[in-house]
């Protein structure tokens, strides 16, 4: 596995810069969480890092090459996108939405036992065993969340992007996605998520780049960037951070 490297990134969209210089080498085997109020830049940058946008300045590499040069079905294995609002247009089943995340790996001879392998495993993986046969539009919010997750996991790229992956989630689950991303990270695979919940972030995160009208205020090993004084700065809110008895770090909002 090669690191994601976000070099001097610089993107404007609408007349507005949302991103200015931003620099971060995403490392595979850690989950990299991205962070900031509204409109920093969190979601621009997980395109950027996808390459559906193609920043103005700056590039974002995989193993040294553009990921805007990389071959089509190269970077489909490579990298895999849960985007934030994502659409399904058919009223197709579970396990077939979910097997259209190995569309990058079938040869010419349609699926194979790999195919079905990687589809079960994720299915189990997200909990969605037991609506493989359900529709999609039957779904609730949440149980289509997982289940769009398990298309993404079922792709086993090397390089897992998340935007706001735990929305609609009801707590159990948002703990289960969790334990999940951190699973993929141990593989030796990179994961970053977009989030907003600060103490999520703070339990599944090795490393974070925190964000700010789109430059970086702090980025790093999680511990050292997600600080009161970073968090005031970025988010203009006062926080208490501290420690579960499990060990934990929290982080809670007290005051604005």
């Amino acid at each position: 596995m090669t690191d994601l490297v976000a070099d001097a990134v610089r993107l404007t969209l609408g007349g507005r810069r949302v991103l200015d210089d931003v620099s971060f080498a995403f490392r595979p085997g850690r989950v990299t969480a991205l962070l900031g109020a509204n409109g920093a830049g969190k979601s621009s940058l997980l395109a950027c890092l996808a390459a559906l946008r193609r920043p103005d300045r700056g590039a974002v590499r995989l193993g040294g090459t553009d990921v805007q040069a990389l071959d089509r079905w190269v970077r489909a294995r490579a990298i895999g996108l849960l985007p934030q609002a994502a659409d399904v247009h058919w009223d197709i089943d579970v396990q077939t939405l979910v097997g259209l995340g190995r569309f990058a790996h079938r040869g010419r001879w349609g699926e194979s036992q790999a195919d079905r392998d990687a589809v079960a495993a994720a299915l189990a993986a997200t909990d969605m065993t037991g609506f493989a046969t359900r529709g999609v539009e039957r779904l609730s919010g949440g149980e289509r969340g997982r289940a769009l997750l398990a298309r993404v996991l079922a792709g086993e790229p090397d390089w897992l992007l998340a935007d706001e992956p735990l929305a609609s989630l009801d707590p159990a689950h948002q703990l289960d996605v969790l334990a999940r991303l951190r699973g993929v990270a141990g593989s030796g695979r990179g994961v970053v998520l977009v989030l907003h919940d600060l103490h999520l972030a703070a339990r599944v995160a090795d490393d974070a780049v925190l964000l700010k009208d789109g430059r970086v205020v702090a980025s790093g090993a999680a511990d050292d960037v997600l600080t009161a004084p970073a968090i005031a700065e970025a988010y203009g809110i006062d926080v208490e951070i501290g420690r579960t008895p499990q060990g934990h770090r929290y982080i809670l909002p007290v005051a604005r």
